[in-house]
């Protein structure tokens, strides 16, 4: 048999079918039990190809017996596993694991003895490489050094023979500390015979050249990179499996020290394991994804947030390339499991252990990829400071009372000193830590409860938000309200029975169609001001003189009207600029600050409905919602012109001074046409902007633009905003950007995505010809049309989170052919059609209907 043929044979006996390692035992014991196992059938193999070395051997199965006939490779491997299952008797002494030609064989091409000679992997040498099993005296294992690995591969060349590669590989990658020792920064010269000497002598080299510094790693991860292609340019599946069962026997050891024995404390070089496993190319192939990743995530889900943060700062030193394969590779795991697995409403994929800890990895390379991307830097942040204790995960609010624990990403953040709101753009495009299967399969309701129960034992993805798309965050906040809600209407009803009083059990609002502005606005004035907790409850509209219980649809029609009063020119409120089809704050603006408070509680209470609002903010108004400042970068969107003048102005190579002319100081004109002067700094008008002072220059102007003009009028559409939100999860979940879909809905009209998601009622099937004639009607409609068919049947031409695919619209049969026209149920998102004779009678009908709907047809 050929050395190549031996070492597959040895590889292939170590792990038959069906002792395959990932069954449902404890790790420590599954590993001790497998290694047993290898241990037991290799020296059955051995003794069938190699003999007991005893020339009067009597045992009929050892080939040193005389009479036994030589086996070939696999013959020996099914051998080996027969008598191991009959437990045949072994011979004593026992056969040696490693092949006698070991000893004849010279060491060539300069491969040193003390890399390539195998260990005799004996139960006692087995049991000392576990947890805390260590002896006094006992051999430590080696480390790989790429010089090293490199003469080996090119001795096993020349030999035809990877076994000692192989053998090597299977004991530094089954073993914490020889891997973690492997290809470091500072390699030692020279390599003594006593392994155990070496670490120490690496130990202390690493000291002496103080390498390990705060937040760098000693690993070498070029280093790591090279001996990676070159081992797999050879193209062994020996190599390629003592590295997926080194990983399979290395994981369950290194979550035991971690939990248990703190082992990062006592050595931070522990990290530079995790590394060298996440560099393996292979480490996405279905070998794999079944029981090796799975098991590494669970160890690698127990280093502690100091741990964690440390390898986010290195990770972000990654190209968007690296980075997105290490994500890819995880989010394939998550993927795979949630697909093959059986989930229901009793069994959660908040219950395997697998996509859990494959989240919990997924959350260092998300902050490792807002610290390699655009963050701000210096003080952003409004000065409210109830809003940055609720921002930062504060455990107390100002009264006393206990809040939520701050929730693990935003613990990471902290430990990193980064916030994801403060990234302006990520190394990686946010949608790539979305998981769309994860997202199908999550019970919303299941994982809410336990993401309010803060249990220990319980997993939430909503502590990872970052992996759920903002439909699955937007359906989390719906359940979150509603239990507000029904919370408000059960206290309610409580003090009702104790105080003998008729309360409320709804925010009513009764409002005259052509007065709803004033209507409304005292109205919520008055509540805010005797009863802020009434704005909790339910909003429940009537307009005066009309017919109609509202189940959601009145109130659609409510907000839809007052927003359109509100952002009308004619009140002066608000400036619209012409270029960018937006609104901002008008800094002149004469209305009090209780009027600008009413708005932020009608955008508010728009959120906590669910109602989507027709409302065109720049993206800084949110960041502002949110505690941030805007600043100069905010101008690209709010004020583009101004934007391009300052940055032409930071950009200009000539003589600023003489240029420009400009001084610190910002002129300003009213809808009125009257103009103001606002100096930036004291006695700006006297101090020229010049090239050492342009950055300040703009960034005052930014602030003055963004901030200080507008602080009275935001800072009251703030707190009216936060009366209504200020319990909510908002801003945990969402960023600036989710907040303006949540608010405004989504930008695309896929009326594709609406046709797949609707329902049919009353007779009608998707069959039907009216309604083919339908569909083919409105996919041929305008944007205009599709925007007045959406308030038609809905209540709303916006689009929901999600896209129109989250809208379940119901079509339903109103009668045989008739001249009346389609009707609708806004409340339940239903359209009534008759069953027209012709397409297009259908078209005049449907045309008729919803372009003069306004104000009436809609129940």
């Amino acid at each position: 048999m050929s050395k190549k043929e031996e070492s597959e044979a040895v590889q292939a006996a170590a792990f038959p079918a069906g002792l395959e390692p990932g069954t449902e035992e404890e790790p420590e014991d599954a590993d001790m039990k497998r290694a047993a196992v290898k241990q037991q059938i290799e020296l059955y193999y051995y003794q069938l190809t190699e003999g007991c070395g005893n020339t009067t051997c009597s045992n009929q199965s050892c080939a040193s017996s005389g009479s036994f006939p030589p086996l070939s490779k696999n013959d020996a491997a099914v051998q080996a596993l027969e008598l191991f299952k009959s437990k045949a008797p072994l011979c004593s002494p026992k056969p040696r694991k490693v092949a006698r030609t070991t000893n004849d064989r010279q060491t060539t091409n300069g491969v040193r003895e003390s890399i390539s000679a195998p260990v005799q992997c004996t139960e006692e040498s087995h049991k000392s490489n576990l947890p805390g099993t260590e002896k006094q005296g006992a051999r430590k294992p080696k480390f790989l050094t790429e010089t090293g690995l490199q003469e080996m591969l090119d001795g096993c060349e020349k030999d035809g023979s990877f076994s000692p590669v192989i053998r090597t590989l299977g004991e530094v990658f089954s073993s914490v500390e020889a891997l973690k020792h492997s290809f470091c920064k500072a390699q030692p010269e020279t390599q003594a015979s006593d392994t155990g000497t070496e670490i120490e002598k690496h130990d202390r080299e690493l000291s002496e050249k103080e390498i390990h510094k705060e937040d760098e790693l000693t690993i070498d991860v070029d280093a790591v990179r090279r001996s990676y292609a070159a081992l797999f340019r050879h193209n062994n599946s020996g190599v390629e499996n003592a590295l997926l069962n080194g990983l399979i026997s290395l994981s369950p050891n290194v979550e035991l020290e971690l939990r248990y024995h703190c082992a990062y404390q006592q050595d931070p070089r522990y990290l530079n394991l995790f590394v060298i496993i996440l560099e393996n190319p292979n480490l996405h192939s279905p070998e794999y994804l079944e029981t090796a990743l799975p098991l590494f995530c669970r160890a690698m889900s127990q280093l502690p947030i100091k741990a964690q943060a440390r390898l986010a700062r290195f990770f972000s030193s990654y190209s968007a390339e690296r980075l997105r394969g290490l994500v890819e590779t995880i989010q394939q795991l998550i993927t795979f499991k949630v697909l093959s697995g059986s989930f229901s409403r009793v069994h959660l994929v908040n219950d395997e252990s697998a996509i859990t800890c494959a989240a919990k990895v997924l959350s260092v390379f998300y902050i490792a990829s807002i610290l390699a991307g655009e963050v701000e830097l210096g003080d952003t942040d409004e000065p409210d400071v109830s809003l940055q204790r609720r921002r930062h995960g504060s455990s107390e609010s100002e009264d006393g009372n206990q809040e939520r624990k701050p929730t693990p990403l935003q613990v990471l953040e902290k430990e990193v000193g980064a916030r994801v709101i403060n990234c302006r753009c990520p190394l990686l495009p946010f949608t790539d830590f979305h998981n769309e299967p994860l997202n199908e399969q999550l019970e919303v309701d299941k994982d809410y409860t336990y993401y309010k129960s803060q249990l220990e034992d319980r997993f939430s993805f909503l502590n990872y938000p970052f992996v759920l798309t903002p439909a699955t965050k937007s359906l989390a906040l719906y359940y979150d309200n509603r239990v507000r809600m029904f919370s408000e209407r059960r206290m309610t009803v409580l003090y009702s029975l104790v105080q003998g009083q008729v309360v409320q059990p709804y925010l009513k609002l009764r409002v005259r169609r052509d007065h709803i502005i004033d209507d409304a606005l005292v109205r919520l004035e008055m509540i805010s001001m005797e009863n802020p907790a009434d704005l909790k409850k339910q909003l429940y509209v009537e307009f005066e003189g009309e017919q109609g219980i509202d189940e959601g649809g009145v109130s659609k029609e409510f907000f839809q009207l007052v927003v359109e009063e509100i952002f009308n020119p004619d009140y002066g409120m608000f400036i619209y600029d012409e270029q960018t089809h937006m609104y901002w704050f008008n800094p002149s603006s004469f209305e009090t600050d209780a009027q600008f408070k009413l708005i932020g509680i009608v955008l508010g209470l728009a959120i906590y409905n669910n109602v989507i609002l027709d409302v065109h903010f720049p993206m800084v108004a949110y960041r502002k919602l949110m505690a941030k400042k805007g600043t100069f970068l905010d101008l690209q969107d709010s004020h583009p012109v101004l934007y391009q003048s300052l940055k032409s102005m930071l950009e200009y190579e000539g003589d600023v001074e003489e240029d420009f002319m400009a001084t610190f100081c910002v002129g300003m004109s009213d809808l009125f046409g009257g103009s103001s002067t606002h100096e930036l700094k004291e006695n700006g008008n006297n101090v020229p902007v010049t090239v050492d002072n342009r950055q300040e220059y703009v960034d005052l102007y930014a602030d003055y633009i963004l901030n200080k003009s507008v602080e009275k009028q935001f800072n009251a559409f703030r707190q009216g905003f936060h009366m209504v939100t200020d319990e909510s999860p908002l801003e945990e979940f969402f960023r600036p950007e989710e907040i303006e879909l949540l608010i405004c809905g989504c930008p695309d009209f896929d009326f594709k995505a609406l046709e797949e998601s609707t329902d049919y009622d009353g007779g009608f099937t998707r069959d039907s010809q009216t309604v083919k004639d339908f569909w083919e009607l409105v996919h041929g409609f305008s944007e205009d049309e599709k925007k007045q068919l959406l308030m038609f049947a809905t209540g709303s031409d916006r689009v929901p989170v999600g896209g129109l695919s989250k809208l379940k619209l119901v079509i339903a049969r109103n009668g045989p052919d008739s001249d009346r026209l389609p009707t609708s149920h806004t409340c339940f998102n239903v359209l009534l059609l008759p069953e027209y004779s012709s397409k297009d009678k259908l078209r005049e009908r449907l045309l008729k209907a919803i372009t003069h709907a306004k104000g009436f047809g809609m129940l």
